[in-house]
């Protein structure tokens, strides 16, 4: 029998972790506890400009992360995460992305970020509203 190794994990191998053991395990705090594992990755993985953000997400295989071109506020950004699968937006929880990018924000920044993510199953993306709070410095 022939003996196969992979340089790379499989994304069934991800899938399957990400979707279906992870939950399992987490429970009703799913969303909590994958939100500041986002951040903890982002302190273990910085990045040093938000233009890196969407390499990193490539990488990550977490998806394409594309910055929302229109207007926002001095306070906040957005970013628009595409998903190819809509089953995977309906079920994974998208909070491991949004810890991911307010630690980054927050790093860069300087002041108290946080992220929301809001699935939009029509057009097959997740919008993240990335918030600072100019008053308050970390």
């Amino acid at each position: 029998m022939e003996k196969l190794t992979y340089e790379t994990p499989t994304r069934l191998g991800y899938e399957i972790i990400r979707d279906h053991v992870l939950p399992n395990i987490l429970g009703n705090h799913e969303d909590e506890i994958l939100y500041w594992s986002g951040k903890e990755i982002a302190r273990k993985f910085p990045i040093f400009s938000i233009d890196e953000l969407p390499d990193f997400f490539r990488e990550a295989g977490w998806g394409p992360l594309i910055p929302y071109q229109g207007k926002t506020a001095k306070d906040e950004a957005m970013f628009i995460l595409e998903q190819s699968d809509t089953t995977l937006l309906k079920n994974r929880s998208c909070h491991l992305e949004a810890g991911f990018i307010a630690e980054q924000f927050q790093k860069l920044n300087g002041f108290l970020t946080e992220c929301y993510g809001e699935k939009i199953p029509k057009e097959n993306h997740v919008r993240f509203l990335v918030k600072w709070d100019l008053k308050t410095q970390v």
